[in-house]
């Protein structure tokens, strides 16, 4: 995916949302182990890579997944982490969504000159169920960042969070079931539970998968790994809620202007999927003929 960047790969199970996790599933497929946690060669400097005609590969404006097979504050990634926050620092035109179950060790990694908080740097912790929220989301409102978001996922177990809304702080949720081997049931009414607190202030709710079981009504439902986006965008429960507001500079601190910066496009099969309030669009890869039959 063009959205993506991986500095380093493989993780530690840190909580009941790991028992399944889809990296370590992926890994076996590959006779890999995903405890094996390395840094990633080329990938690692990913966000300055350029094309032949010498301009950056990810484009200002657009934005980065950061460690989505790993946790950016990973201890066991200590050692590489300065040279990450080195690869951000030099890219203040490209948004970084950072993710982690981790808040705790955040104050003690953060850059000397981070400040208040970098204007391109959003920081998310996840909130499997109403346990880890009331571990982890208090933790998050104490940090210095200047973006702020919960990732609901993988959606284990009702969650509330309207106290932390209520702060002001949070910009953005998202939610998503959970796959594969093992993958544990996505309540309906847990969803919609949180779609309406987050409506209720304002705060875009992206409902980004069903997972592979789905429970509605008392009914529960097989949906393949291939339908699940656009059955949660066919729930109604996303919300575009306040804008956030990024800054985004030059490496001189300039404003860009907003006729230069990145605007997402999408495909005909884009407007049946649950991620489109927050991702990045179309790459253009090919893969599903749109880009062929656009040309036609």
């Amino acid at each position: 995916m063009h959205d993506i960047w991986n500095p380093w790969h493989g993780c530690v199970k840190r909580s009941e949302g790991c028992r399944n996790c889809y990296m370590f599933y992926l890994d076996r497929l590959r006779d890999q182990d995903g405890a094996r946690i390395y840094r990633t060669g080329a990938g690692f400097r990913y966000p300055l890579s350029r094309g032949r005609d010498g301009a950056y590969k990810v484009k200002s404006g657009e934005m980065l997944r950061v460690c989505m097979t790993s946790d950016f504050f990973l201890a066991e990634a200590d050692e590489w982490r300065p040279a990450a926050w080195d690869v951000i620092r030099q890219r203040p035109d490209v948004k970084f969504f950072l993710l982690t179950k981790r808040p705790e060790r955040v104050a003690a990694h953060l850059p000397p000159d981070w400040g208040d908080g970098w204007e391109h740097v959003m920081l998310n912790v996840s909130t499997e169920n109403q346990r880890r929220a009331d571990e982890r989301v208090p933790i998050l409102l104490t940090l210095p960042f200047r973006h702020k978001g919960i990732m609901a996922a993988p959606f284990i177990g009702p969650v509330s969070i309207e106290p932390y809304l209520r702060t002001g702080q949070l910009e953005q949720v998202l939610c998503d079931g959970e796959n594969y081997d093992g993958a544990r049931p996505c309540h309906y009414e847990w969803v919609k539970a949180l779609y309406d607190e987050c409506v209720r202030y304002d705060v875009t709710f992206t409902f980004c998968g069903t997972g592979n079981v789905f429970v509605k009504d008392g009914k529960t439902y097989r949906i393949d790994k291939s339908q699940q986006s656009r059955q949660a965008r066919r729930s109604g429960l996303n919300h575009r809620g306040k804008a956030v507001e990024w800054r985004l500079t030059d490496t001189w601190g300039q404003p860009i202007p907003a006729d230069a910066l990145y605007r997402p496009h999408y495909r005909d099969r884009c407007r049946e999927c649950g991620m489109q309030l927050t991702c990045n669009g179309c790459s253009d890869c090919g893969r599903c003929g749109a880009a062929e039959a656009a040309t036609r």
